[in-house]
């Protein structure tokens, strides 16, 4: 059950952010005690794995901070932040990724966890990527460096809390969703309102 909620935890940030999660897992694993990689996932804590995802999360953060290309880069995040769940949910979860037999892989149900976490970061990204373009309209973009960097300290908060305290993961997803409806339930009140005037 615990695995289950750190595998959802790095997935749900990996949405947010796809380095930050992957590149809390590298580090933690590497240089604490904290996070035992799973066979399979020892890759993670090399030091040059480690280096590039610090490198492409540098990249992101500036790129997901600027109005025009936050929607450019969530275009082609669109295939990182889902693979980057999958690997993140797969990690968290001790999931065995040798494959010798692409059979008994599929067979043994060891893609289940992968797949799962492809599903969660790419349903977080898609609100992601559907939200920021009406943000920036509604703000005439001042409002992207804002809301990129509370999604940035969501994503290290996520990723920790799914490595040191699992449990608490069941209210970081809560408020996802409680966050997501609030901001539907708004939009449909700004559409009834230009409606009526």
């Amino acid at each position: 059950m615990l695995e289950a909620l750190t595998g959802a935890g790095l997935a749900t940030s990996a949405g947010l952010n796809a380095y930050i999660p992957l590149l809390a897992i590298g580090v933690l694993s590497r240089y604490t005690d904290i996070v035992a990689l799973p066979a399979g996932w020892g890759w993670l804590g090399n030091g040059w794995v480690i280096l590039i995802l610090g490198v492409l999360l540098a990249i992101e953060v500036v790129a997901d901070k600027v109005p025009v290309l936050d929607s450019a880069n969530d275009i082609v995040q669109t295939v990182v932040r889902p693979t980057a769940g999958g690997l993140a949910f797969g990690a968290g979860t001790s999931s065995s990724t040798t494959v010798s037999d692409p059979g008994s892989f599929f067979g043994s149900h060891q893609w289940v966890p992968v797949a799962v976490g492809v599903l969660l970061a790419l349903g977080v990204h898609g609100i992601k990527a559907t939200a920021r373009p009406v943000i920036n309209v509604g703000t005439a973009g001042f409002g992207a460096p804002i809301v990129s960097t509370l999604e940035d300290i969501a994503s290290v908060a996520m990723s920790l809390v799914a490595l040191v305290l699992p449990v608490l993961i069941v209210v970081f997803l809560v408020g996802l969703v409680v966050l997501f409806v609030w901001a539907l339930r708004r939009r449909g009140a700004r559409k009834r309102r230009r409606a009526m005037a």
